[in-house]
């Protein structure tokens, strides 16, 4: 994803941080090319950890960090994992394996690219709810394609969020929700195939908006919590200005009830990514993402991209904060 001042465009925004100007990587965009200035504010530190509970919650929400790890080892394990190639092929089998007897539907089809007709394949996993309406939780599981013939394995921009959402379905499976139901979305074919460009990036997510749309399937969905690049060892989530306002909040408050608000929101910025699709077409989204991979993003879309660069610690407060914002969406 990049950021951007409308949605569609790479835009140039003016940065302001005590009057200092400088410049952010873009999440989707070919790097290591040149950066786009994003416009950034840093909010006043957040109130102090109500809880190491969340709030009116009895059991903080659960999450294994350790087995999301391994799932991130065994899926870099199969290499870069572009659209079109045979490791993307593995990868789509890999969630599949971790979803038998889950109730699982897909959205396959062939995309025009720049580089040709390339197969693209959303992977929904659906998780029923007592309560009429859907969550819906994505990520994606593509890597960059411009580096498809380098050692980039996209540890971090697409293996933490893949392995993110199997360790949640491991959460939700067997369990009978009182409450709205959970759809687990893998979205393919985030990355750009050449150039960020309106009809050069979100491949799957446009696809899935407008199938969704049509089917009437969006009227349903309460909340879009989409989650990237997230395993960063020092995670520091943005405040999204391109997601929608009450849900962000929720988001932070579901952190601070957990003791977690020292890693979100110290940073504002507008962000271009799979929720976008879905937010144009008036659902309500909000966007986790750790838009800085490393200092000045220097891991960012380059082979540094590698497993030893993240920490289970911010899987798991990922993790945690995604299922305790769904407990507090449950209680709207």
């Amino acid at each position: 994803m990049t950021p951007a001042k409308t949605f569609w465009t790479r835009g140039t925004l003016t940065c302001a941080v005590l009057l200092l100007t400088f410049t952010l990587g873009a999440c989707a965009q070919q790097k290591p090319e040149s950066k786009p200035e994003v416009s950034l504010t840093v909010a006043p530190e957040a109130a102090a950890p109500a809880a190491s509970a969340a709030a009116g919650s009895a059991v903080p929400p659960a999450f294994n960090a350790a087995r999301a790890m391994q799932y991130i080892r065994e899926i870099i394990a199969l290499g870069p994992r572009p659209i079109g190639s045979a490791a993307h092929k593995k990868v789509e089998n890999y969630i599949l394996s971790h979803l038998k007897g889950d109730t699982v539907e897909d959205d396959a089809f062939i995309a025009d690219t720049p580089e040709g007709k390339l197969p693209v394949r959303n992977i929904i996993a659906k998780f029923p709810g007592t309560r009429d309406g859907v969550i819906v939780i994505a990520g994606h599981y593509d890597t960059n394609y411009p580096l498809r013939n380098t050692a980039y394995v996209g540890a971090n921009d697409g293996g933490s969020t893949t392995a993110l959402l199997l360790e949640l379905a491991n959460q939700l499976r067997g369990k009978k929700r009182d409450g709205y139901s959970v759809w687990l979305l893998w979205t393919d074919g985030e990355e750009a195939v050449k150039d960020w460009t309106a009809t050069d990036s979100l491949y799957g997510a446009r696809h899935l908006a407008d199938k969704w749309q049509q089917d009437g399937t969006l009227k349903k969905i309460k909340a879009f919590l989409l989650t990237d690049m997230i395993g960063d060892a020092d995670l520091n989530i943005e405040r999204d200005q391109n997601s929608t306002a009450w849900l962000e909040d929720l988001v932070l408050q579901a952190a601070t009830g957990l003791g977690y608000q020292s890693h979100f929101f110290s940073r504002t910025m507008a962000v271009s990514d799979d929720h976008l699709p879905f937010a144009h077409l008036g659902v309500p989204c909000a966007d986790l993402i750790d838009f800085e991979y490393g200092y000045g993003d220097v891991f960012h879309h380059t082979p540094q991209d590698t497993i030893d660069k993240l920490s289970p610690r911010s899987l798991e407060i990922t993790g945690r904060v995604i299922l305790e914002t769904v407990r507090l969406l449950d209680q709207r």
